[in-house]
Parts: structure tokens; C-alpha cells; sequence
């Protein structure tokens, strides 16, 4: 009999991750890149009076400005040189996204290839400076108005300026980060930075909370809540996101030379939650634009300020119209990057070619209509689950002020991107077992 331990030290493999060097190189990489975005978090903003600025947040840090925050990894609390973190390239990939379904151009360079996708890449990069320096204006009009000016030390054109052009560099640094840690690292690099700002920020949310327990604004009842909600919902999505619609695929008999191969089948697997974390970061920074809108017209006044303050209003954290909106953009999205990351009739054509077909389903355009019916209707549960396991913390956070980094959006991206960061690892330790097996058997056929 195998003692538990022994198993457990096989499943880990500490020697197969001793000995590959390219994936500790990787891991690395991917730590020290993450430092760096943690340090400039840290890096204030020229030209802002730190105190005023903490005042003034701790005011707001209930609405969508704490939200931000959580995604800036505490940068917006310290207004710092990665305020607007990486979600302007964010919104820039979804304005492509949506661009790419209804022009023609895009269209086709999205079927061009390597080629094409560079040239997607780099149409939204450029989005991504326009974007960035929109929202710098508007952060840098908004610091001037807030707190009857309090905030700048020497407002005026310069510190737009200055503002504009620090802000658009940081998330433009951000952006080729992510880009360098998806290449070079392991993981998702856009993912994993804005994980990163989510974990940093745990620490603290649980200090408050135990913090607000021992004062008596939160209950030991309440707290307890909170804790078994978070296991459960944390299980939850490890089970929604492993869960798959498998769909059997039967190859028939093929002879190759003078041998006969019996017929094979396998498994077409089709997740449930096909998009992945996706949806809830686009609708989150989607939500958050009215506010980057209203600060352009931040003390400024007029019947455009009212309006726009009113429906920022209207969109603060736990409103009625923030989560109908934000329900209805996750179930959006969760259809559109369903459609975008996976072809039906693609799938259905490499399974003709290679002679593969679903028993009882014609090979080609019936079988393409298949797979678009099975898929439409498990992502109308999966689109189900992410509504489901963002909106009940969200409701808890407004109706019980538990911190935000307890929601379901936080829990979600952080378990999400942990479980595919993981993936990745286990593959490279797997693709080093058999590069391993290869050299082994090759020495053995020296020796005979």
C-alpha cells in the first residue's frame, strides 16, 4: 500500500519541477513582473496632495470608485502612476471585438491568420492610447474639481497634461507587461495583473472586516455568513468551471497499408463556461465608463453635469440599475465571446476531414447546427452561473457593507485564473515527464 504522503509528493513532482529549467524561468519572470506592477502602484501621481486625496476617497470608496480601486490593485486610492490600470485596453478589445462582427475589414483580417491578428492587435493598441487618454483627462479635470481644488497643488494645463501623458504611459506599460508575462511567463498576463491587485488588497479587506466585527457594525453572525458564503461560492465555481457537455465522436474503420485499424472513438468536450472570467470584467468596465464621463463635467455645473451625475447616481454599487445592467451585460457577453473564441462550422469541418462524426448527426452543415444548439444551451447555463455567483455578493457587499474584494466578481477572477495558471504549470511539468520518457527510451535503443 502507497502511504498518503508518498502519493501526495507524487502527485506534486518536485523533482520533475526541479529539473525544468525553462518553466522556473517562467515562473520567475512571471513573479518579477508582477513585483514591478505591484511597485508602481505605489508610485504617486506628480502635482496631488496625498492627504486631501485619501480624505476624498475614503468619502466615495463605496460606490463604483471603490470597485476601480479593487481592479487597480489599491491604485486609485493612492492615485497612483497605474490608476487606470489595465482596463482601458480592456474596453479597447471589446470595442474590436464588437467592431470585428460588423465590418467588413476587421472581418477579414480576423481570417487572415497570424498576420491578420497582429494587425487586430495592434488597431487596438492604438484604441487602447485614445482610451487611456481620454479617462486621463477626465481623472485629471475631476482631481481639480474635487474638493473645491484641494487635491492638485498647481492645477491648470500643465498638470492635464502631465496627468494625461503619466496615466497613458502606466497602462500602456501595463498593457506590454501583460503581454511579456503571456509570452514569456505562464498564464494570462492581463488576467494575472489584474488578479494580483485583487490579492494584494485581501489582506486588508479582512482586516477591516474583523476590524468593523470587534467595533460592532458587523455581527460574529454576519462574519460567519461571510465565511461559509465564500467557500461555498469559491466550490461552486471550481465545479462550474470544470464542468463540461462531452460530446461523443465516433472515427470508422481505416486501413493504412496492408493493416486493418478497428474504428475509435473520443469525446468533443464543450465547457460549460465557455468564456471564461471575460464577462464580468467587460460589464464591470463597461459600468465604470459614466463615471469617467461625469468627471469631465466634474464642477463645472449645467443641465449635462446634473444628467450625468444623476445616472452615476443611478449606477452606484447595489442600485437596482446597476445590477439589471449588470446582469444583462454578463449574459451579453457570455454569448458574444462564446461565438467569438469558438466556430462551430470550424470545428465541424476539421471533424469531416479527419473522418470523424457524432452518431446519428450527418457529417458537415448538420452536424456545425448540432454543436451551435448544444453549445447556445449550455452557455445559457453558464451565463446563468456568472450572473448568479456575482450578483448575490454584490447584494450582500450593498446591503450588508461586507468589503468588495469578498464579491463574487473578485472570487471569480481570482479562482478562475488560479485554475488555468495551474493548468499551464502541470502541462509544462507534463510535457517535461515526456520529453524525459523520449531521451530514456532513445539511450535504451543506443545501448542494445
Amino acid at each position: 500500500m502507497v502511504s498518503a504522503a508518498e502519493q501526495l509528493a507524487a502527485n506534486l513532482n518536485f523533482g520533475a519541477l526541479a529539473k525544468a529549467d525553462e518553466l522556473k524561468k517562467r515562473i520567475w519572470f512571471t513573479l518579477g513582473a508582477l513585483l514591478v506592477y505591484r511597485l508602481g502602484t505605489y508610485i504617486p501621481l506628480p502635482g496631488i496632495d496625498p492627504n486631501a486625496w485619501d480624505k476624498i476617497f475614503n468619502q466615495q470608496a463605496g460606490g463604483l470608485l471603490g470597485v476601480f480601486n479593487m481592479f487597480a490593485g489599491g491604485g486609485i486610492h493612492r492615485m497612483a502612476i497605474f490608476a487606470l490600470t489595465i482596463m482601458p485596453y480592456i474596453s479597447a478589445s471589446i470595442i474590436i471585438q464588437l467592431m470585428t462582427t460588423v465590418s467588413p475589414t476587421l472581418e477579414q483580417l480576423k481570417k487572415e491568420g497570424e498576420a491578420g491578428r497582429k494587425m487586430i492587435n495592434q488597431y487596438t493598441r492604438y484604441l487602447t492610447v485614445v482610451l487611456s487618454a481620454l479617462q486621463a483627462y477626465g481623472i485629471a479635470i475631476g482631481l481639480e474639481g474635487a474638493g473645491t481644488g484641494s487635491v492638485v497643488a498647481d492645477p491648470g494645463f500643465f498638470f492635464r497634461i502631465s496627468t494625461v501623458i503619466t496615466l497613458t504611459g502606466g497602462t500602456m506599460f501595463l498593457m506590454w507587461l501583460g503581454e511579456q508575462i503571456t509570452q514569456r511567463g505562464i498564464g494570462n498576463g492581463t488576467s494575472l495583473i489584474i488578479m494580483s491587485g485583487i490579492v494584494a488588497q485581501l489582506p486588508t479587506a479582512i482586516a477591516s472586516t474583523l476590524e468593523l466585527g470587534r467595533q460592532g457594525a458587523l455581527s460574529t453572525g454576519l462574519i460567519l455568513i461571510v465565511i461559509v458564503m465564500v467557500v461555498v461560492v469559491i466550490t461552486f465555481i471550481v465545479f462550474m468551471e470544470r464542468a463540461q457537455r462531452r460530446l461523443l465522436i465516433q472515427y470508422p474503420k481505416r486501413q493504412v497499408g496492408n493493416r486493418m485499424f478497428e474504428g475509435q472513438s473520443s469525446h468533443l468536450p464543450l465547457k460549460l463556461n465557455t468564456s471564461g472570467v471575460i464577462p464580468p470584467i467587460f460589464a464591470s468596465s463597461l459600468l465604470l465608463l459614466p463615471t469617467t464621463l461625469a468627471s469631465f463635467s466634474g464642477g463645472q455645473g449645467g443641465a449635462a453635469s446634473s444628467w450625468l451625475t444623476t445616472i452615476t447616481t443611478q449606477l452606484s454599487h447595489g442600485r437596482p440599475l446597476f445590477l439589471i445592467l449588470y446582469v444583462a451585460l454578463i449574459i451579453f457577453f457570455s454569448f458574444f465571446y462564446t461565438a467569438i473564441i469558438f466556430n462551430p462550422t470550424e470545428t465541424a469541418d476539421n471533424l469531416k476531414k479527419h473522418g470523424g462524426f457524432i452518431p446519428g448527426i450527418r457529417p458537415g452543415e448538420r452536424t456545425a447546427e448540432y454543436i451551435d444548439y448544444v453549445l447556445s444551451r449550455i452557455t445559457v447555463v453558464g451565463a446563468a452561473y456568472l450572473a448568479i455567483v456575482c450578483l448575490f455578493p454584490e447584494m450582500l457587499i450593498s446591503y450588508a457593507a461586507v468589503p468588495f474584494y469578498f464579491g463574487g466578481t473578485s472570487l471569480l477572477i481570482v479562482v478562475s485564473v488560479t485554475m488555468d495558471t495551474v493548468a499551464q504549470v502541470q502541462g509544462y511539468l507534463l510535457a517535461h515527464q515526456y520529453e524525459g520518457l523520449i531521451k530514456r527510451s532513445k539511450l535504451r535503443g543506443r545501448r542494445r
